[in-house]
């Protein structure tokens, strides 16, 4: 069987599996009659949808460009770098707004608002045309007296359809099993392009609509904070321009971080975790424990706020799972 040669060619032999059909018209928010009229040659799209398309079908990209330049040649002129091109470096007055935002936000306050600035900038500049996308900022999970760093936690986290806007109301904790897990304890910047397609090199535990990946370490000279992890609902969907964009915001990230958050390698030793479904029935609780924990402080009259109570009770919960996760591995 021949390659398809036209555009046309290529999205009819696409759309042949109707779940791929149904995708395609739903990531651009059309019906899925109109894909067939497109490749039928009895409607024409608009530009817009052209340039979505390049995001739809990412594997395609290239074939896709030369078609489109070759039959829209004078209302269609874009190439591969102008592509990436259009990932333009983060603005210079973002920059001021982070760095004005670190000097005069009370100390209270100053981290969760740098970390939902640079969040939803990150988001909008990274999935311009809302493919799906979600963007974490992961932390160390500051270790209990005499232990090393043995987990990370998800702090704070946005989306765009399929997931929820807001990411930060469901607890998890990631460890050595997680591609941020690799990150931290590697110091590197990594990557995963085809997660269905299975195990690679680095860790990759695949959550919910996740097809490509990357973590790149929340990093202060030799010393470690977190990661940003961003996921993409497209698979190879971190070009090298989108790759030196989510360093810069993480970069930008490191503001927010305190210096006591930051570790060095020796002080990191990550244990496994359990899936996200088990965390889950462990977490329900969370809030309850710490309400507990605090009447129990006072009945032995010992002084314990809110915050001290639950990171107690976070330490309690991160030994609760590694050793579920240990439980679960095949003997």
């Amino acid at each position: 069987m021949r390659e398809p040669r036209t555009w046309r060619e290529l999205l009819r032999s696409v759309i042949k599996d109707p779940q791929e059909k149904q995708r395609i018209a739903d990531e651009l928010n059309i019906n899925p009659i109109t894909l067939m009229r497109w490749v039928n040659g009895s409607s024409k799209p608009r530009v817009h949808y052209l340039q979505q398309l390049l995001y739809v079908l990412p594997q395609h990209r290239q074939q896709l460009i030369a078609s489109f330049a070759e039959e829209f040649d004078d209302t269609f002129d874009i190439s591969e770098r102008q592509v990436d091109e259009e990932l333009q470096e983060i603005p210079s007055k973002f920059y001021a707004q982070v760095l004005t935002a670190h000097t005069t936000t009370p100390h209270p306050l100053r981290s969760s608002l740098i970390y939902t600035l640079i969040l939803q900038q990150a988001l909008r500049h990274l999935d311009p045309y809302e493919l799906g996308m979600s963007i974490t900022v992961v932390k160390c999970m500051p270790p209990a007296p005499g232990h090393r760093v043995q987990s990370l936690r998800e702090d704070l986290g946005r989306g765009t359809l399929p997931w929820k806007s807001h990411l930060d109301d469901q607890p998890l904790l990631l460890g050595a099993e997680s591609l941020a897990g690799y990150a931290v304890s590697s110091f590197r910047f990594v990557t995963n392009q085809y997660i269905s397609m299975g195990p690679t090199f680095f860790p990759v535990r695949r959550t919910q609509w996740e097809e490509s990946a990357a973590a790149c370490p929340l990093l202060q000279g030799n010393r470690v904070a977190g990661c940003l992890l961003v996921a993409s609902h497209q698979p190879n969907y971190f070009s090298t321009s989108r790759l030196e964009i989510i360093q810069n915001y993480a970069g930008l990230l490191v503001l927010a971080c305190e210096p006591e958050e930051f570790y060095d390698s020796s002080s990191i030793q990550l244990a496994m975790m359990p899936p996200p479904e088990i965390q889950r029935v462990l977490f329900a609780h969370f809030q309850q424990r710490v309400t507990n924990k605090m009447i129990q402080s006072m009945r032995s009259n010992r002084q314990l706020t809110r915050p001290e109570a639950e990171r107690e009770v976070w330490h309690e919960l991160e030994e609760e799972l590694i050793q579920e996760s240990l439980r679960l591995q095949p003997d």
